[in-house]
């Protein structure tokens, strides 16, 4: 394992693990594992306000049902914790000071009010407020005031500290590189000089964000597309600490369905698809989760890798393991990528068919075991012809019902659908004496005694499975006919067939 490869999902506890931070967590646990390093959970809860307990509970829960599981973080530590911003104070306080001593960050004394009036000046003259190098000079802040005043001032508590990110006179471009887009230029000209201590004592995002990656020796920093206009700032933040930056890789957009526009959590409602892993319930709602709509975990992290990544191949259905093989940062996408819940759903279909019957009806044998119908040594042939027949796991018990169920009003209603002449009736007479007489059976000795029938009353081979169809099951169409029988049991079959012919007579 290499000791310089270090990722990290670093996830806000205001709200639940929303698909697109799910995919972000994804592709940083598989960049990771995929160079031989190790995968870091670091949870930024520096919005105190906004804080909720429940929230840190559902993405640690979800990335865990997920098997995305972190070699550092809050619940099982490691050599460069706390983990969570909240317990990291005193290492910001420090690095605050030591930027204000370098010059690079500042006081800032100015109330909001202030700030609002400037806002609105600014917009009746339609232009943008921004506090930066043409007019921080105008406002209450080290610059400005007398030595004695800012100390009073910082006594009170009442101040922030902002970020000098240029001056007249400074070289006004940056390139940074993004592993995905390539160069980045900005002009710091435009930049505006952002809070990155704030007045309760408690850092800013950006701030704590970039303190944080250095003290745990992050490699790689690769988050959403919506992060790109901080991209310079956090640049520009590890240069005054002298510090070397990380490689940042901004991911490309889900987009909603449709296909226009960001896929956001209110997308789930709108459109009756799971936007969370596992369910989330907030005061007004409950939201069902991927989990709880039905999904295999391994095949919600199938579907999400290739929402803006590719291997390159034809290849699509893809394990955790084989993914930390094939994944490769340089296949991420650019542009947005496209929510297809039907592509979902057939992910999970593909992921249930990998599944061993003998599995599944550990999870099923309560079930199964109460039906009568079933020849014991068949129930895995009977979940195996389900499963292929059903979207969810939860769904093959009532699929295996529904393949071995018997109604005579189904019989009934496809009588007129079918032709049963005495010729069919004979051969099927002729098929329970068979089924009466054989020691064994099985789908291949069934086949052959009723095709023999068959051939000996000169019925056609289509016109004989529909009428045996629709004498065993009461239906049209269903998985093999001949497996199905071999699933019931013998003395099933002879009652079904016998009621069957009475039924037609009648």
């Amino acid at each position: 394992m290499s000791n310089n490869i270090r990722l990290r999902f670093a996830p806000s506890p205001t709200g639940p693990l929303h698909i697109g931070g799910l995919r972000t967590a994804l592709y940083n646990f598989l960049i990771s594992k995929s160079l031989g390093g190790k995968f870091i959970i670091r949870i930024e809860d520096t919005d105190r306000n906004r804080f909720d307990q429940r929230a840190e509970k559902h993405i640690l829960d979800s990335l865990d049902w997920c098997g995305i599981i972190p070699d550092e973080g809050p619940l099982n530590g490691g050599d460069y914790g706390p983990y969570r911003q909240s317990e990291r104070k005193e290492n910001y306080r420090q690095r605050i000071q030591e930027l204000i001593k370098s010059g690079d960050a500042y006081y800032a004394f100015d109330k909001t009010d202030e700030l609002d009036d400037q806002r609105k000046e600014s917009e009746k003259k339609g232009e943008t407020f921004i506090y930066n190098w043409e007019n921080r000079k105008n406002f209450k802040n080290s610059f400005t005031l007398s030595e004695e005043e800012i100390k009073n001032l910082i006594s009170r508590g009442d101040y922030v500290v902002r970020y000098k990110t240029y001056n007249e006179g400074e070289q006004n471009e940056i390139v940074v590189l993004d592993e995905i887009r390539g160069d980045i230029k900005v002009n710091l000209k435009l930049l505006d000089d952002k809070i990155i201590f704030k007045k309760d004592g408690m850092p800013t995002y950006h701030f704590a964000n970039v303190v944080d990656d250095y003290e745990m020796k992050i490699s790689h920093v690769v988050r959403g597309e919506e992060w790109l206009p901080s991209l310079a700032l956090h640049f520009l933040l590890y240069k005054s600490f002298n510090w070397n930056p990380p490689k940042f890789a901004h991911l490309p957009l889900i987009l909603k369905p449709t296909g226009k526009g960001k896929l956001s959590k209110r997308d789930g409602e709108k459109y009756g698809i799971p936007v969370y892993p596992i369910t989330w319930e907030d005061s007004s709602k409950k939201f069902e989760g991927f989990r709880e709509v039905g999904f295999e975990n391994s095949s919600l992290i199938n579907f999400i890798s290739l929402i803006g990544w590719n291997p390159g191949d034809e290849k699509e259905i893809f394990s955790l393991d084989e993914l930390i093989k094939a994944f490769d940062i340089k296949r991420i996408i650019k542009g947005g990528a496209k929510y297809d819940y039907d592509k979902a759903i057939w992910f999970n279909q593909e992921h249930l068919k990998k599944i061993t019957s003998d599995d599944i009806y550990k999870d099923l044998e309560k079930e199964i075991d109460k039906n009568e119908l079933v020849n014991e040594k068949k129930i895995t042939t009977l979940i195996s012809l389900a499963k292929e027949r059903v979207n969810f796991k939860k769904e093959i018990f009532n699929e295996c019902l529904n393949i071995i169920s018997y109604a005579e009003g189904d019989i009934l209603g496809n009588m007129n659908k079918i032709n049963f002449t005495d010729h069919i009736l004979k051969t099927i007479k002729g098929f329970i004496k068979s089924l009466k007489e054989s020691k064994n059976i099985n789908s291949v000795e069934l086949k052959g005694n009723y095709f023999n029938q068959l051939k000996e009353n000169n019925i056609k081979i289509g016109d004989g499975m529909k009428s045996l169809r629709v004498m065993m099951t009461g239906k049209i169409s269903g998985p093999d006919l001949f497996t199905i029988l071999e699933i019931i049991k013998r003395d099933i079959l002879i009652i079904r067939l016998e009621k069957s012919i009475k039924i037609i007579n009648d």
